[in-house]
């Protein structure tokens, strides 16, 4: 048995960059929720997306649940969220006291259906935001979701937690929407360890969301709190190794591309295989490389065998609306993310991969096709 191929794991720069900012936090004995690397990181994101302020936050699961605090949902309203995701997209709408419908996919784009989000917006009159995903850094279909909810005039909230390098005609992803986030967990395509980022073009609400996130202290000499507060802050070390990994950024979504090119000019002949969608105004980040199996080798085959050998994988995510908290809230669609969960495998996507592990994935699952 070779060493593990992980699914994607941290991967720090060659250069160490992440070293330089870390190491000044250390010197200047700023280890705190505030400093240099917390305000670098927060601007240089913001400028490298094209939004015009952002906020480091503990985490991409922070960062929604202030941008529906931001978007004024409270209790007893709707939120419309993509069935097909993380619970960490669901969980901040139950945070404010609110009812989660879910919306299904579409096999085009893997992501949220324009027309099941007009079907449910025909459903419901009490919808306060929506939420959309852009699923393993493949990109929703943006123009027909923003023009939707403009036309209802509802605030638009993009989960670009695993997004992060993604173009949708050309403009990043999580820029679209009132609200933008992102995520920085081990797992993604750029990470801080934990930690996520609220992005926005209202700096006002931008502002707001930092001093909910500092436990809402008032401007004065003592301790005051006339709102609720959260202890949502990155720390200034975190955001260090944020600020050296955002130099590498490209360099890791250019691996993630050739890490899916690979997959597919390797395996697009065996039958039963397809592969995820790839748009005309999408230019995706391939966060995980995910195909879906239709024949005689099913998900389950593809996972055992490739665990046998020490290499990670995993099914596609289980949707929202199947998950036994979330069942008994309403469902929007005709079962394409059911289908997508039944049939689909996430692939090992790991940037630090080398040929031969990519050699060594591939060939273990050519046998499953000679058995």
């Amino acid at each position: 048995m070779g060493d593990r191929i992980f699914l994607s794991s941290p991967h720090m720069s060659d250069e160490g960059y992440e070293m330089e900012y870390v190491q000044e936090a250390f010197d200047t004995n700023w280890i705190a929720p505030l400093g240099e690397n917390v305000n670098g990181f927060e601007r240089e994101l913001a400028d490298k997306v094209g939004s015009k302020a952002a906020a480091a936050l503990s985490s991409g699961t922070a960062a929604i649940h202030l941008a529906l605090k931001a978007a004024e949902v409270g209790e007893g309203d709707i939120v419309f969220c993509p069935t097909l995701t993380f619970s960490a997209t669901a969980n901040p709408i139950i945070y404010q006291n609110a009812t989660p419908v879910f919306i299904d996919s579409n096999h085009k784009t893997w992501n949220m259906c324009p027309e099941a989000l007009e079907e449910a917006f025909e459903k419901y009159s009490n919808v306060k935001a929506v939420i959309v995903v852009h699923l393993y850094g493949l990109s929703a279909d943006m123009d027909k979701i923003t023009e939707l909810c403009k036309k209802h005039n509802v605030p638009l909230i993009e989960d670009a937690a695993e997004s992060l390098g993604t173009y949708y005609k050309g403009q990043h992803t999580g820029t679209f929407g009132d609200y933008g986030i992102f995520s920085f967990n081990g797992n993604k395509i750029i990470t801080t360890s934990g930690g996520g980022m609220l992005v926005s073009n209202n700096e006002e609400k931008i502002a707001k969301a930092r001093f909910w996130a500092t436990q809402s202290r008032d401007q004065a000499r003592h301790y005051q709190h006339s709102e609720l507060g959260f202890n949502y802050r990155m720390s200034n070390v975190v955001a260090g190794i944020g600020r050296g990994q955002l130099k590498v950024l490209d360099k890791r979504v250019e691996k993630k591309r050739e890490i899916f090119a690979y997959y597919k000019r390797e395996l697009e002949g065996l039958d039963g295989i397809d592969f995820m969608p790839k748009n005309e105004w999408d230019e995706p980040n391939y966060w995980l490389s995910s195909i879906t199996l239709n024949g005689k080798v099913r998900p389950i085959d593809v996972i055992e065998a490739l665990e046998k050998e020490n290499i990670e994988s995993r099914p596609v995510w289980k949707p929202m609306h199947m998950q036994p908290f979330f069942e008994k809230y309403d469902f929007v669609g005709n079962g394409v993310s059911e289908d997508l969960f039944e049939n689909g495998v996430c692939l090992p996507s790991d940037t630090k991969m080398t040929h031969s592990d990519l050699e060594r994935v591939v060939n273990n699952i050519k046998k499953l096709w000679c058995e």
